[in-house]
């Protein structure tokens, strides 16, 4: 079949010297965007939407609310499902959208300006929950939706510059200090914050009114530090060739040629698939570990917060950790490792008691110590894997399960706890998702899926 693109010569997408200036703008997009992800969806929003959904519902404060159901989209559900419902909405919305915009990216001069226009649309919306409040539960998950997928939209063309700027021996180095960029920069805003929370009694303010104003700390912060990559980042020729009048077309005409050109590398495809698996398990644990701390461990904000925030900043050092263990036994390894970890900790949050700080407090720190590099790492090893100048469209597809675009395990979670109305057989669905992702990622021949993508292998895997 004739391909349904204008044959164009595929430039040379070998990365250009990258300055150490350029490199630090694209390390702090990841610190401006991590603001969203671990104040809005691991702390703050899945408590507070919940609270309000209950409030919706017509529950009273201190009592169960084991039968009292809310309306979303015509269905009736309990009000503890709405976020891990809403989580897998907003990634079914971006199964089209962010291949999309990552085709759309190789082809634009101005990739910088796509970047910066998806980031302040995703700072916009987070900035307007300050009017959730009351019972306006649709209105919190609308507001999520949109700054959710603008998140893995401009997440989408921020990653697609890093062979641009990398080249196959570093891509593992600079991708961990991307990540561990993002959780210091995460991590100082969410220390405001928890400085707000355990202050609120003395400042006068509503513990309801702290949480509000912390999500929209979020917006503020992702906008502000996201000016810095695009004054650092440089625009560069188009990596699929010149667009046409008609981006958007381009980006559907390209969007299927990628899922066509898929067959022709079944490994790039498993990996991408091993990928979508675990990596859901590991995002909706972080972004349901607030609710499941809150609701089933009946753990007060004065403990969930430092230790979301304790996390942060481990999770720098094991970003940083695990990015130099894999210079010496391979990224392929390393996140084996970390897999087997991840599992482990599914195991033993189902035995954490109630109002037991110190325990859940432990694990935490083990989820830390993994949850950096684990992700940088699988950052690092898809670019090595993607065809020279279809970086764009790749991590369009890569990205519909980063950085809270998780849908499956979401979903899973909130089916097991409509279903129980028990947080613990909720989260042991999770387990599921690291057992099958390790089986799959230990079955991919890396060095052989790198050459065959036309690829150079770094010298470990």
């Amino acid at each position: 079949m004739a391909n349904i693109l204008p044959a164009h010569p595929v430039p040379d997408t070998s990365p250009p010297p990258a300055d150490r200036s350029e490199r630090v703008g694209w390390y702090c997009y990841d610190w401006a965007n991590s603001a969203f992800s671990t104040t809005v969806v691991t702390v703050f929003l899945g408590p507070y939407l919940t609270s309000i959904a209950e409030t919706a519902a017509g529950c009273q404060p201190d009592t169960t609310c084991d039968e009292a159901t809310i309306s979303a989209l015509g269905l009736q559900i309990a009000p503890g499902a709405l976020f891990p419902y809403t989580v897998s909405l907003s990634v079914l919305l971006t199964v089209l959208v962010l291949p999309v915009v990552g085709a759309i990216a190789d082809r634009s001069r101005h990739k910088k300006h796509l970047l910066g226009a998806f980031a302040y649309l995703g700072a916009a919306a987070t900035c307007a929950m300050v009017f959730l409040t009351g019972d306006r539960y649709v209105l919190g998950s609308i507001l999520f939706l949109v700054a959710n997928i603008a998140l893995g939209a401009s997440v989408v063309v921020y990653n697609s510059f890093l062979p641009q700027i990398a080249t196959p021996d570093e891509r593992d180095t600079v991708s961990s200090i991307g990540w561990a960029a993002g959780y210091i920069g995460g991590g100082l805003l969410l220390l405001l914050n928890v400085i707000a929370v355990l202050t609120n009694e003395a400042l006068g303010i509503d513990a309801e009114d702290v949480y509000r104003y912390s999500i929209v700390s979020a917006g503020l912060w992702w906008a502000a530090f996201t000016t810095i990559p695009l004054l650092r980042l440089r625009n560069r020729p188009p990596t699929a060739g010149p667009p046409t009048r008609n981006t958007l077309v381009d980006g559907f005409q390209q969007l299927w040629h990628t899922f066509r050109s898929l067959k022709r590398y079944p490994l790039t495809l498993f990996f991408l698939i091993a990928f979508l698996v675990y990596n859901d398990g590991i995002q909706t644990v972080i972004a349901l570990a607030g609710t499941y701390a809150i609701k089933e461990l009946d753990l007060s904000d004065d403990v969930l917060v430092p230790t979301i925030l304790m996390v942060q900043f481990l999770a720098f050092f094991g970003a940083l950790g695990l990015g130099a263990l894999a210079r010496r036994i391979g990224g392929w390894k390393t996140v084996l490792l970390s897999l087997v970890i991840w599992g482990a900790v599914v195991v033993a949050a189902l035995a954490l008691p109630a109002n037991r700080p110190l325990p859940f407090i432990a694990l935490a720190g083990c989820i830390g110590l993994v949850l950096g590099g684990s992700q940088a790492l699988s950052r690092s090893l898809f670019s090595q894997l993607i065809p020279p100048g279809k970086e764009g469209e790749y991590f369009g597809l890569y990205e519909l399960s980063d950085k809270g675009t998780s849908w499956l395990g979401p979903f899973l979670f909130g089916v097991a706890y409509d279903l129980t109305r028990s947080y613990r057989v909720a989260i042991a669905s999770l387990l599921v998702f690291f057992i099958i992702g390790f089986i799959a990622l230990a079955s991919v021949p890396m060095r052989r899926a790198i050459t065959a993508a036309g690829n150079t292998p770094p010298r470990v895997l």
